[in-house]
């Protein structure tokens, strides 16, 4: 049996300096970054990064969001804990989406509302730009693939050519609805980006680690990457992901219709992540921890034919994922990842990865590693298929950089073994003045 979970209460000196050390190796790496990175752009390589390793500049600001991220942080830091061990599930999953948008909006804010909301997703590189270019959603689909190379008259801006048409096609559809420009779908992007938190709670519940759900859930509340959340379409990814993976795991742990409604639910949710992100077909290795640990061969068909109706509906309206996925190879060949050297990069985005997930996920990951099956199974599973994904992610040199925001949906994931941290007010606290002093310090472009 997995060794119960009961970090709480004061740690012992011996277990702090690990603790302590792990951390020092996550800042120590972060700082060799920079400096590595400043130097490299002082001999004239092209990082097309102002402040290595993020692509943010330096820009020490306040805003309307200021006082309600500190007041957000406050509250969580000290009473989350407390909460996330009493409040009957239901109130506490609608308690932690809540101050999650609220921490997430907060934070967007404090670079004001027309910069830090509006203007992220309606720039000239951005999804709404190409949102007036559309008459014919179906003539959209049928002709996506023809757009994406940029050698060519017509040819889709950055974000939308680099992607799928799913993401494209959510935007579109929230401007048809009534929902376009930068301020509604930025609102919308960040509502749905918020529930990611809970979705992971939602999964680790299901699998029997209710006590871990609990104990994590204020860490993926104060996540430092709620910076990028707000607002980026990579953040609305990582929760249908999420969500995909939490529908997939009801299903597998329950029994009867509703459980095959939910696999069903789960199958259709995951393959719309692969037509959201190319990048995202590495989360298929979380519904595959969770039927791993489960062994529910049930659940798994059920969430098959979810996801091969969303890909036959792609591909009957002529788009095909593969021919889409040769083409960004071909468009991102020739960008400015072909100047981005990849043996910095290749641990760099390491770096990155390490401010959005804060010292907190150091320090219980070092836990997780350093006792005998500390975690449940299953949520042990579910950290390893979200590092195994990054691992994935970063050698093959398809992101190179700005993983800060495209790494989102593996690093939601990566809380869970802050559920064995002793202290942790301590450490939520550490998580939020991380995330304030990004978004105080640097002007982030997402």
């Amino acid at each position: 049996m997995p060794t119960p979970v009961t970090a709480r209460g004061r740690a012992p000196h011996r277990l702090r300096v690990p603790d302590a050390l792990a951390v020092g190796g996550a800042v120590l790496l972060v700082g060799l970054a920079a400096v590595v990175g400043r130097a490299l752009l002082a001999r004239g390589h092209e990082l097309f990064l102002p402040f290595p390793p993020l692509l943010a500049t330096w820009e020490p600001h306040v805003g309307p969001g200021t006082p309600v991220a500190i007041a957000v942080a406050a509250l969580v830091a000290l009473r989350g804990p407390e909460l996330a061990g009493r409040l009957r599930w239901g109130a506490l999953l609608g308690s932690a989406y809540a101050a999650a948008a609220a921490w997430i909006i907060a934070l967007a804010l404090v670079d004001g509302w027309q910069r830090g909301v509006v203007e992220r997703l309606s720039s000239g590189e951005e999804y709404l730009h190409d949102v007036p270019r559309v008459g014919s959603v179906r003539e959209m689909l049928a002709t996506f693939a023809d757009h994406i190379l940029t050698d060519q008259p017509v040819h889709w801006t950055t974000h939308v050519g680099a992607h799928p048409p799913g993401v494209f096609l959510f935007y579109v559809v929230l401007d048809r609805i009534g929902l376009g420009g930068g301020g509604a779908a930025g609102v919308v992007t960040v509502v749905v980006g918020a529930s990611a938190c809970a979705a992971v709670a939602v999964t680790l519940r299901a699998l029997g680690a209710e006590e871990v759900a609990r104990r994590a859930l204020p860490f993926g509340v104060l996540l430092p990457g709620a910076v990028w959340v707000g607002v980026s379409a990579d953040g609305m990814f990582a929760a249908v992901l999420a969500w995909g993976v939490a529908l997939l795991a009801v299903g597998a742990a329950g029994r009867g219709a509703g459980a095959d409604g939910a696999a069903l639910g789960g199958g259709v949710l995951l393959g719309g992540t692969l037509y959201l992100s190319y990048g995202l077909v590495l989360g298929l290795l979380l519904p595959a921890a969770v039927l791993a640990t489960t062994r529910r061969w049930r659940a798994a068909v059920f969430a098959a034919v979810g996801a091969a109706v969303v890909v036959g509906a792609f591909t009957a309206s002529g788009f095909w994922w593969l021919t889409g996925f040769d083409r960004v190879r071909v468009i991102y060949a020739a960008s400015i990842a072909a100047s981005r050297p990849y043996s910095y990069f290749v641990w760099a985005n390491l770096a990155a990865l390490s401010i959005a997930v804060g010292p907190a996920v150091y320090a219980g990951i070092r836990r997780t590693l350093a006792t005998s099956r500390p975690l449940p199974t299953a949520a042990a599973a579910l950290v390893l298929a979200a590092l195994a994904a990054i691992v994935v992610a970063d050698l093959t040199g398809l992101s190179k950089a700005e993983v800060e925001r495209i790494w989102l949906p593996f690093a939601v994931w990566l809380v869970v073994p802050c559920a064995l941290l002793p202290r942790p007010r301590a450490w939520l606290a550490a998580q939020a003045v991380l995330a304030l002093a990004v978004n105080h310090l640097l002007l982030t472009v997402w």
